[in-house]
């Protein structure tokens, strides 16, 4: 492998679902999460994870990793569906 290949930055696609837990107030709460080698991929399962009755809501998000340090970058939004984080939590 060339140094050049163990050097680039990794890209993830991620879908990440949320459930709405009842309480003093109505918090969303992670649900699932699934991990694409595309973007299309991560898209498509949040729009259709976003349809089942238990799901508050969905994201499809995309992020940067650094293989050198193991840092993420913050998350790029493809599509949010439904009842969803404010960005600033993220």
């Amino acid at each position: 492998m060339t140094e050049e290949l163990e050097t680039a930055p990794k890209v993830h696609y991620i879908c990440q679902t949320y459930v709405e837990t009842k309480g003093m107030q109505a918090n969303l709460q992670v649900d699932k999460l699934f991990q694409y080698t595309t973007a299309d991929q991560a898209q498509e399962r949040a729009t259709r994870e976003c349809r089942s009755e238990n799901c508050a809501g969905a994201d499809a998000y995309m992020i940067v990793e650094d293989p050198n340090s193991g840092e993420v970058g913050p998350p790029t939004f493809l599509v949010r569906h439904g009842t969803v984080p404010e960005m600033d939590d993220f």
